[in-house]
């Protein structure tokens, strides 16, 4: 029997687990922004017959994930990256529409990773106000506690994730589809990407990189793969006890969690220090997590908090020296390409590309003549080929030379 794509009989195909519909818009919110890859071409040339075929997969059980493609990226930190194949994107994208309404209702205010509007800047501002409230306008003495699980992704342990999962998704989730949903998350979460993967590059693209930041040396049954979105969620998900535990049984006001990096503001410094053995405690014995030792920070707000690629000092907030630093290399690159020949139009949309995702970060906050000296001292090849808004603000390109009338 021909199984409709759209209409009556396509919503719901009996004595099955997911709609055919609810691939549809697994894939389209996939390809939002990876229509351009290799991979997504490839499946959309004939995307209703393979997103039926893997409806029909998954909902029969023999869907299982194709290999990975696993890379060292270098920028802002050195990190290991396992793309999985576009067609394992689209369930991916498949599971988070189905348990991310659940968790929204179930975690904190501040929990900022992967979540509808509440991003890094979120979190940036947020840290900002818990710090004015909790000294008053800066009128007292307030402390920030700042701390980071080691190898966080690497040491996720997958049969307490998928045991709490399964709790929570048999408690909270109401659709027909749930033991079908089950079965998915722990085919996803269970498959092993290191032990099936392609590598890009060289192996020795992974010299330098610690042991506990590597899939490859993740302990037994431990290890989500960065990279997958699927892997954020769930990464959020498995610390949402411990955001209650810190919020509701600690009792602690201010505090805010970005995958695993945390951060706790009060007025009492012995208290924060307090904190630290109990937090530890419950890490180790729920999670099998491990506090880093080396990056427990303990400092008054006054000296600047480093904080999501920001710098939150009092009455203003600096842009942190490794998005400057990233900002410089990536100007770096492009004006070795124009050294090297005249630019293809390819790389000057590169570059205005480029340049404008940086501005735009750094134009939240205050650094408008940081983004001219920027632009001024480190961009001159280009000028022939792109003009600046004369808030420095974003690059165009341009068609005849003109200088910005700031530089």
């Amino acid at each position: 029997m021909q199984l409709p794509l759209f209409g009556p009989g396509a919503e719901i195909y009996p004595g099955a687990g997911f709609a055919l519909v609810d691939l549809f818009e697994a894939y389209y919110s996939c390809r939002r922004n990876k229509r351009g890859t290799l991979n997504a071409l490839a499946f959309e040339v004939d995307f209703e017959s393979h997103l039926v075929e893997l409806w029909q997969q998954i909902n029969d059980g023999t869907y299982r994930p194709g290999p990975s493609v696993a890379f060292i990226v270098n920028r802002p930190v050195k990190r290991e990256i396992f793309a999985a194949d576009f067609r394992d994107r689209v369930v991916h994208h498949l599971i988070v529409n189905k348990v991310n309404p659940l968790f929204e209702r179930e975690f904190i205010h501040d929990s900022y990773a992967c979540r509808p509007g509440r991003g890094t800047l979120f979190g940036i501002h947020r840290l900002d106000r818990f710090i004015r409230r909790c000294s008053q306008g800066y009128t007292r003495p307030c402390y920030v506690l700042k701390l980071d699980i080691r190898g966080f992704f690497m040491h996720i342990n997958t049969r307490i994730l998928l045991n709490n999962l399964r709790e929570f998704l048999i408690a909270n989730y109401s659709g027909g589809d749930l033991g079908h949903l089950v079965d998915l998350c722990e085919i996803v979460v269970g498959h092993r990407s290191a032990a099936h993967c392609v590598i890009k590059g060289s192996r020795s693209d992974w010299r330098g990189l610690p042991a506990d930041k590597s899939l490859f040396h993740s302990p037994p049954g431990c290890g989500l793969p960065i990279g997958n979105l699927s892997s954020q969620v769930f990464a959020n998900f498995y610390l949402n006890g411990f955001d209650h535990f810190v919020k509701h049984d600690l009792g602690v006001r201010f505090y805010g969690r970005y995958v695993d990096d945390m951060v706790f503001v009060h007025r009492d410094r012995a208290h924060l220090a307090g904190l630290v053995p109990v937090l530890s405690s419950y890490l180790a014995k729920e999670l099998a997590l491990e506090i880093h030792p080396r990056k427990i920070v303990l400092q008054p707000h006054g000296h600047g908090v480093p904080f999501l690629g920001a710098v939150i000092k009092p009455n203003r907030i600096y842009i942190g020296s490794r998005t400057k630093g990233s900002f410089f290399d990536a100007l770096t690159g492009h004006n070795a390409v124009i050294a090297d020949h005249f630019p293809t139009v390819l790389e000057q949309q590169q570059l205005v590309a480029s340049v404008n995702s940086y501005l735009g970060i750094m134009g939240h906050f205050r650094t408008r003549r940081l983004r001219q000296q920027m632009l001024g001292r480190h961009l001159g090849p280009w000028w022939g080929y792109v003009f600046a808004g004369g808030r420095a603000n974003k690059i165009m390109l341009k068609k005849r030379s003109r200088e910005p009338r700031w530089v």
